[in-house]
Formats: structure tokens, C-alpha cells, sequence
């Protein structure tokens, strides 16, 4: 069996390849999870301009 992703010595276990996989993948997974929280930080700041201009024009316009 090949290991997934990675290169494996002769000397190490295959619990220890899994474990070095498992480890590679959580560090890939949460530089992924950071830039999204990123995008959704900055799509959220943006709403809410968005709304608090709409406010300010719709009472701009009653006034």
C-alpha cells in the first residue's frame, strides 16, 4: 500500500505515517478554515456598511 500523500522511511511504522498524514492534513484544513473565515470577516464587514447606508438614505429621505 502506498501512503497517502507523502513519503514514508522503511524504518517508520505505518501508525507513525498515518499520524504524520493525519497531522498534514488538520494544518491543510485549517489554513483553509482561516482563509475562509477571512472572506466571510470581510463579506460580513460589507453588509453591514451596506446597511447602515441604506438606513442612513431611507431616513435621509424621510427627513
Amino acid at each position: 500500500m502506498i501512503p497517502p500523500f507523502g513519503y514514508c522511511s522503511g524504518s517508520e511504522s505505518g501508525t507513525g505515517a498515518l499520524r504524520r498524514y493525519q497531522e498534514r492534513k488538520l494544518r491543510m484544513m485549517s489554513f483553509w478554515r482561516d482563509g475562509i473565515e477571512r472572506q466571510l470577516a470581510a463579506l460580513n464587514a460589507a453588509i453591514s456598511t451596506l446597511e447602515q447606508q441604506m438606513h442612513r438614505d431611507q431616513a435621509d429621505h424621510q427627513g
